[in-house]
């Protein structure tokens, strides 16, 4: 199966060209405030200092340059940490161990096999690889002294797995497993003991990022901010001495340089602007899902919103509190509720790197932006609640506190009406963000037709006007579309897919059979006339492939979200009618150039993706098992394990991104959820009441 969904070569070019647009305008953005003040440089840093420079007037300020130097050497002095050691899995290995034990012991004392099949057997264990050395002498030791082997082992295990092994010295730990062993054993016991015991030796105890950065933090928050005095006339810079970060900041505090537009400027907007162009492209080649970002309309909004969102970013500068109360976060809400999580993710982080990018206030402002904004899509989540939103807001409000708490307030001082002025802003921003993304995902679901979880939740109620119709027009294919919309989702669940998508694609899968429901069976009567029977095949099998193209028709009268019309589109990809033309191929008896296969093949395309995927293999499954009624766990794995193989065999997957993997965790997915459904049921003799002649029949047999 194909590992990545192919993008059209239009589609290519699109990417290729806005990726580049963007990636100018982005330029031009951070370009124009520097152009804003032509003031020439006349020094910069790592340039000599041409004659002494001296203070012109006493100053005395917060050297940030030289407060972040001295953070970052405590930040680099604080060794990694590591995690305790999780008593879990030595308690795991030690029953590994166990195990382990006790499968040898069951083949040392199986007395039908010989001692060539015992060898055979023990050098196969999976969970240890022992030596054949090590077999022959497992084999010939007495009961007593293997039970005081298995003891020894135990003990030996327990005792290693209790100090704490790093996953960068596991062999220091294996090799040190022998000096364990208690020194009362042979030499060939001990052997024996250490090779068993080594193979369930396993790292335990983690390196933590979260505990390393805490530690750095911690030295960083220890580091009081640096103030840095001169007085009039005192040397900054004598003649001939480099120019550092630290001696620059002294002449912008003293009023001495105003920046200008200088080519290392233009050149680090440019080179960060390269970084993102590249990052999100690579990202999503890396990570092999392009579904999104292979429809043109989605990677058109993406485009248009991230440019807007940018720009008006940049209008903010230059001022105290107006960047802080930009609600810049609703460009992370926005690109998760209508695209996910991933896509939010990837497309939050060059925004707000690039939207603080060269400011004064950098330092602080980009975390700011970065932290706020991801917490808040990850408080987003799937945007299936109006609350969820809400939750975004208080979310963005509170981490953007933290992150002005931890990066700005420290350097700066501040009052009362300081302090209320940043809630203000901060409350502003968090809750701004939340209802400008909550009305623009709205606004561009409906006029761009695409898909969010609010719109999939609001069409998928029973009282939805269109399922209203497909249930009364329609109830057999509308149960049908139920089960197989549970069958899908469960599975969808299992894989990690989209599961809300894949209920509600399922849904309506076979809307178009509404329009002509007395022809499928599911809608007929018990015992009516099959009407497919006597018909002409050519004529039975266009009805049946019309419902897709009528379903299709009524996705689109009812303004159904167009990934929705992928689902009613690939629900059966381009495989034939197989019944139908079989019938075709009888009547012409056997020659099958009297028989045009095109005219028996669904319209297509292919599944494209794992959700429509699922629906396909759900579709297929459900049908099957409401004809043939399997009875046990093993027929309904066959008949799951059949329609999968025959999906396959026609290429049906090619275009998905299921891996061998999700299909063996869908065949249990759907055996567990069938099992449900064509369970054994009791059979009930019918009983007599005493002393009278009516009969009673028992009650409907339980499920």
């Amino acid at each position: 199966m194909s590992a990545r969904t192919p993008a059209s070569p239009r589609v290519r070019v699109l990417q290729a060209s806005l990726i580049a647009a963007v990636s100018l305008v982005s330029f031009a953005v951070l370009s124009v405030p520097f152009g804003l003040s032509p003031t020439p440089q006349t020094v910069a840093v790592g340039e000599v200092a041409q004659t002494t420079i001296q203070s012109p007037l006493d100053i005395e300020y917060v050297s940030e340059v030289r407060t972040e130097e001295a953070r970052k050497a405590a930040e680099s002095a604080v060794q990694p940490v590591y995690t305790q050691p999780d008593p879990a899995i030595a308690r795991q290995q030690i029953e590994r161990l166990r195990t382990t034990l006790q499968n040898i012991t069951s083949i040392r004392n199986d007395p039908e096999l010989t001692v060539e099949e015992k060898r055979t057997s023990l050098l196969a264990l999976s969970d240890v690889r022992l030596q054949i050395e090590t077999v022959d002498y497992l084999l010939s030791i007495t009961d007593t002294r293997w039970e005081i082997v298995q003891a020894e082992a135990v003990r030996v295990l327990e005792q290693v797995m209790r100090r704490a092994i790093y996953e960068d010295k596991l062999d220091v730990a294996a090799s040190g497993v022998s000096s364990s062993v208690s020194l009362t054993l042979s030499e060939q016991q001990s052997a024996l003991v250490t090779e068993l015991v080594t193979a369930f030796v396993v790292p335990n105890s983690f390196f933590s990022q979260e505990l390393t950065d805490a530690a750095k933090q911690a030295a960083r928050d220890t580091v009081k901010p640096v103030v840095q005095t001169y007085k009039a006339g005192e040397t900054i810079v004598p003649a001939g001495e480099i120019i550092t970060p630290a001696d620059m900041e002294a002449f912008q505090q003293l009023g001495m340089i105003r920046p200008g537009q200088r080519w290392e400027e233009l050149g680090a907007a440019a080179a960060i602007v390269i970084i993102c162009a590249v990052f999100v492209p690579l990202y999503f080649y890396r990570r092999r899902r392009s579904v999104v970002l292979n429809d043109s309309k989605n990677i058109l909004v993406i485009a248009l919103l991230f440019i807007l969102f940018l720009a008006g970013a940049r209008l903010f500068i230059g001022r105290t509190l107006a960047p802080y109360g930009y609600p810049i976060q609703s460009a992370a809400l926005l690109f998760t509720a209508l695209f996910g999580l991933e896509v939010g993710l990837v497309f939050t982080i060059p925004l707000c790197v690039l939207a603080a990018f060269g400011l004064p206030n950098s330092f602080d402002l980009m975390p700011y932006y970065l932290f706020s904004s991801l917490i808040g899509l990850l408080a987003l989540g799937p945007a299936r609640r109006f609350w969820g939103f809400l939750r975004a807001g208080l979310a963005i409000t509170l981490s953007g506190a933290a992150a002005l708490l931890a990066f700005r307030i420290p350097l700066i001082t501040l009052d009362w009406v300081g302090i209320l002025q940043y809630i203000g802003v901060l409350a502003f921003a968090g809750f701004s963000s939340a209802s400008i993304a909550l009305l623009l995902q709205y606004l561009l679901a409906q006029m761009l037709g695409l898909t969010t979880a609010l719109q999939l939740l609001d069409i998928s109620r029973p009282d939805s006007p269109l399922l209203q119709f497909f249930l009364r027009s329609a109830p057999g294919t509308y149960q049908h579309s139920l089960q197989v919309a549970n069958l899908a989702e469960q599975a969808a669940e299992k894989i990690g897919a989209d599961p809300l998508l894949t209920r509600v694609g399922a849904l309506f899968h076979d809307i178009g059979k509404a329009l002509n429901p007395t022809f499928f069976i599911e809608n007929q009567m018990p015992g009516s006339m099959n009407a497919h029977q006597d018909a002409d095949p050519f004529e039975v099998s266009a009805t049946i492939i019309r419902h897709v193209t009528d379903g299709v028709q009524l996705a689109k009268k009812h303004r159904l979200p167009r990934r929705l019309h992928d689902f009613i589109l690939e629900h059966h990809g381009t495989l034939i009618t197989h019944y139908q033309y079989n019938q075709a191929m009888e009547a012409a008896g056997g020659d099958v150039t009297k028989v045009d296969i095109e005219k028996f093949r669904y319209p297509g395309p292919r599944p494209a993706s794992r959700e429509t995927a699922l629906l396909m293999l759900a579709d297929a499954t459900e049908a099957r098992a409401r004809a043939e009624r399997p009875a046990s766990d093993e027929e309904i794995r066959a008949l799951i394990t059949s329609v999968i193989q025959t999906v396959q065999k026609y290429n049906q997957l090619d275009d998905t991104l299921l891996t061998l993997r999700d299909l063996n965790l869908i065949t249990e997915s759907f055996v567990t959820t069938l099992r449900g459904t064509y369970h054994p049921r009791i059979q009930y003799p019918k009983a007599v009441v005493p002393d009278q002649d009516v009969t009673i029949l028992a009650p409907k047999k339980e499920k």
